[in-house]
C-alpha cells in the first residue's frame, strides 16, 4: 500500500465514530472563577462527544441577592492536544435547562451606559433592578413583565448562546472568568450558538477547555452587562487540527466564518479581528492579501459582542457564500 493511501486510511480511522466515546458529564456545583492550568475534571479524546450542562446557582433565579455567579465548568483535558495544534469545539446542541433567566442593572457597576465603580461621576447611581424572565423551553421564548411601561409584558424569541469558551491562557496565568482574550474566555458573542464550531489556539498540551455563561438571549454589546443569564444543557464534540496554529479564536456557522478580537480600546479589538480575517482569507482561501481586504471591506459584517468586559470583543464576519469552492 502506498504512503499516500496509508495516510488517507489513518485519517479515516481517526475520524471513525466507532472509536469516539460519548461522556455524560455532570459538573461540580462549584466552578472555576479563573482560566488556568489545573487538575482536569474530565479527560477526552479527539472525536469524543460530551453531554453536559453549564453551572447553576440562585444567581439565575433570585430577584435580589443570590449566591453569585457559579463560575465555569472545566477544565477538560484533550488527549494528544499540543501547542502546535488547534482545538475544535462543535456546539452540537444548546438548550435551556431551567425555566427562568436573569438580567438587570444596578448601582455603579458592570455595564456601559451606567456609572462604574472605578470612574468618578457627578450623576446618581443607576437604580438597582433585577429582571426575571420566564422561559418556555418548548417554544424557546422568553417573557418579561414590564409593570412601569405602557406595554405591560413582552415576549421574545430566544437564541441560546455560550458567553464563555476558553482554554488555559499562556504561561502561569490565572485570568478572571469575566475577561476575554486570545485564549477565548468571556467573549459574550451570540455567534456561539447551536451549530457553531469554535476554533481555539492551544497554549498548553491538553488545551484545558472551560465553558459556561449560558444566555437565553443577548443583544449586541451586552450593554447592561448581562444577557438573559440562565442554565443550559449543552452537547460538545471535540476535534484537533494537527500541526496548525491560530492566533485568535475563530468561529464558523452555516453562513459565516468569523474571528474574535478582544482587547481595549474597542478600535483595537476591531483591528485585531479584521486583520486576522484578512490573514485567514489569504492563507486558507486563496485570496491575495489586498484583494481580501477589498472584498472584506464590501461584504464583511462586524458584530460588537461586548463593550462591558475587562476586554471588549468584536467579531469580524465573512459570508461563506463568497468563499471559493474547495
Amino acid at each position: 500500500m502506498s504512503r499516500q493511501l496509508l495516510f488517507v486510511f489513518a485519517v479515516v480511522a481517526l475520524s471513525d465514530p466507532v472509536m469516539a466515546d460519548t461522556h455524560k458529564f455532570v459538573p461540580s456545583p462549584k466552578g472555576s472563577q479563573t482560566y488556568a492550568v489545573r487538575d482536569p475534571v474530565l479527560r477526552i479524546k479527539p472525536g469524543d462527544i460530551v453531554e453536559t450542562s453549564t453551572l447553576f446557582s440562585d444567581f439565575y433565579t433570585a430577584k435580589t441577592g443570590g449566591s453569585g455567579y457559579p463560575g465555569e465548568a472545566g477544565p477538560f483535558f484533550i488527549e494528544g492536544a499540543t501547542t502546535n495544534d488547534t482545538l475544535v469545539v462543535k456546539i452540537l446542541r444548546l438548550r435551556p435547562k431551567i425555566d427562568t433567566g436573569r438580567s438587570g442593572t444596578g448601582g455603579r457597576g458592570y455595564a456601559v451606559l451606567t456609572p462604574t465603580t472605578s470612574t468618578p461621576m457627578l450623576t446618581d447611581p443607576t437604580p438597582t433592578r433585577r429582571h426575571i424572565w420566564q422561559i418556555n423551553k418548548e417554544k424557546l421564548t422568553g417573557t418579561l413583565d414590564l409593570p412601569l411601561s405602557q406595554t405591560k409584558q413582552i415576549e421574545v424569541q430566544l437564541s441560546m448562546m455560550l458567553g464563555r469558551l476558553a482554554v488555559a491562557p499562556s504561561g502561569d496565568q490565572a485570568i478572571q472568568g469575566g475577561a476575554p482574550g486570545n485564549w477565548g474566555g468571556n467573549m459574550d458573542s451570540s455567534d456561539a450558538h447551536e451549530g457553531t464550531t469554535v476554533f481555539l489556539p492551544i497554549f498548553h498540551d491538553g488545551a484545558y477547555f472551560y465553558y459556561g455563561d449560558a444566555h437565553a438571549l443577548q443583544g449586541d454589546g451586552e450593554i447592561t452587562g448581562t444577557g438573559i443569564e440562565t442554565q443550559a444543557d449543552v452537547t460538545f464534540q471535540f476535534e484537533l487540527i494537527k500541526n496548525k496554529r491560530i492566533a485568535w479564536p475563530r468561529y464558523e456557522d452555516n453562513d459565516f466564518i468569523m474571528v474574535a478580537g478582544s482587547v481595549r480600546p474597542l478600535l483595537d479589538a476591531f483591528r485585531i479581528a479584521h486583520v486576522e480575517m484578512v490573514l485567514w482569507l489569504e492563507s486558507e482561501y486563496g485570496f491575495e492579501r489586498w484583494e481580501a481586504l477589498e472584498v472584506l471591506s464590501q461584504v464583511g459584517v462586524a458584530r460588537i459582542a461586548n463593550v462591558v468586559d475587562p476586554n471588549f470583543t468584536v467579531m469580524a464576519k465573512f459570508p461563506k457564500k463568497y468563499l471559493p469552492r474547495r
